[in-house]
């Protein structure tokens, strides 16, 4: 089989499953009527135009890029005081930049570990984590999703060596919280690391919008701490926090970090007011939680069997792929972007529509969104599963 008719042939396969993914073209401004369902953009500060403002005066005062790595001239002003703002709100010493998530989960998995290094992981922890621990090429093992009971089961057995549990802190499909807590006593009880990306939870949970972990579990308890600046911050980028030892390891040895350009010095500076913003308008993350009470009482009144879910990701499950992408259709056609999550985002059987609320949403959009859901529900022949 030549190459063109292997990948013809693979796509041909995704197409015939409705598993096809696209792309829309989509060109937001800042000021329009916010309609989207889908993003991460929890506080609606991803246009706010202050934000913009210190992007492009970053751009003005640094450039439009770092042009090398942190290690090599690529570590600016914008960068320094944005890893010492990030550790000041997570309550860790100290915090090292990366330029996506991904890299971030990467390069520690790959810097911690090795092949005499035991992994337990959530089995639905994000792709970047499992994907990071095949890259370290760790013993790795998956607990069942938020049993610490099977996880201390998975310790007790396991054989002589360092031994680092890893956890999402708010799970991006299904919208529920690690028990950290739980998590880091199991952790003290078997000498293992405790390491938590808080991606989702950065900027919506916590007293001062610090996340799952935050200021509540000092290093001493979840030593590496993981989170995004492109979701609640509005930005891009994310890094890791903990102490001296952690991150002096990284800098030597997290490839994704050696190897990278920094990100540019403008998104470091818009980063630095997303963070004011966090810290002086706290009502941001009121109006969330309200949206969210709201939506979710409405959608109970209507009969709409959401996941529980304390976040604002709020999934509805409807099983069937087509029956997810017939759902995700009829919404956009009513003016709602909404994320058809199939697999193998999430396990077969269990597609649904991933209903992300925002801060920056009006009540009468949420209240027409819940309305045309609840019309798509006594219009479907088949009972949701």
């Amino acid at each position: 089989m030549t190459w063109r008719q292997r990948l013809s042939a693979r796509l041909a396969s995704q197409r015939e499953a409705g598993l096809w993914r696209t792309r829309l073209t989509m060109t937001p401004a800042p000021g329009s009527r916010v309609r989207d369902f889908a993003s991460n953009d929890y506080l609606g500060l991803a246009r706010d135009p202050r934000l913009a403002e210190a992007q492009a005066e970053g751009g003005r005062r640094f450039g439009a890029g770092a042009g090398a790595s942190h290690l090599v001239s690529g570590h600016l002003l914008p960068h320094q005081l944005l890893e010492e703002r990030l550790a000041e709100l997570t309550g860790r010493p100290r915090a090292l930049l990366f330029s996506t998530g991904y890299m971030a989960n990467f390069g520690t998995l790959q810097a911690l570990c090795d092949r005499q290094t035991h992994l337990f992981q959530d089995r639905l922890n994000h792709a970047s984590l499992l994907d990071g621990a095949r890259l370290a090429g760790a013993r790795s093992r998956r607990y069942h999703h938020g049993d610490l009971a099977d996880l201390e089961r998975l310790l007790s057995r396991a054989e002589a060596g360092p031994r680092l549990v890893v956890s999402d802190g708010v799970f991006s499909m299904d919208g529920d919280v690690a028990d950290i807590d739980g998590l880091a006593s199991t952790c003290a009880r078997h000498d293992a690391w405790l390491m938590i990306d808080d991606a989702h939870g950065l900027g919506v949970l916590g007293e001062h919008g610090d996340g799952c972990v935050g200021r509540r579990f000092p290093a001493e308890r979840v030593p590496v701490l993981v989170g995004t600046l492109g979701k609640a911050l509005g930005t891009a980028g994310a890094f890791v926090a903990g102490d001296d030892l952690l991150i002096d390891t990284l800098i030597q040895f997290a490839r994704p970090y050696i190897y990278t350009t920094a990100q540019p010095p403008g998104v470091a500076m818009a980063t630095l007011r997303a963070l004011d913003l966090l810290e002086t308008e706290p009502e941001r993350r009121r109006r969330l939680h309200e949206h969210l009470d709201h939506f979710r009482a409405r959608a109970k009144a209507l009969g709409l069997p959401l996941l529980p879910s304390p976040t604002p990701i709020q999934p509805l499950l409807l099983g069937d792929s087509a029956r997810v992408m017939r759902w995700s259709l009829a919404l956009r056609e009513a003016g709602f972007m909404v994320g058809a999550i199939r697999p193998p985002t999430v396990p077969q059987g269990q597609g649904r529509l991933r209903i992300t609320l925002s801060g920056g949403h009006r009540r009468a959009d949420i209240d027409e969104l819940l309305e045309r859901l609840a019309e798509l529900l006594a219009a479907d022949p088949e009972p949701l599963p």
